[in-house]
């Protein structure tokens, strides 16, 4: 598996968070509402998919939501980064070998 395809699916982990963050946000008011939760599992030989469960009982969790928001955030912003230096280095082997 390529750098880029590993780094494509971080991203792609990183921005079901931030969805899953945000609707739990935005039913925080919402009467008998159950938080979504991602679960990631790593997938061979690497990368990352994910699944989505929800809470066993209902309720808000602004602090978890607001954390989860942030790393997701962070943890997409990382993969980009990777996805952005592979892709520099792979044009500079190219340019190298041009």
């Amino acid at each position: 598996m390529s750098v880029s395809a590993i780094a494509l699916s971080g991203m792609n982990a990183a921005q079901t968070g931030l969805q899953v963050a945000a609707h739990n946000i935005a039913n925080l008011n919402t009467e008998g509402f159950r938080r979504q939760q991602v679960l990631q599992s790593s997938v061979a030989p690497a990368g990352v998919s994910t699944s989505l469960t929800r809470s066993s009982e209902p309720g808000e969790s602004m602090l978890t939501d607001m954390v989860g928001l942030l790393q997701s955030k962070n943890a997409f912003l990382a993969n980009l980064a990777v996805f952005r230096h592979q892709d520099d280095a792979l044009g500079s082997l190219l340019d190298a070998v041009a």
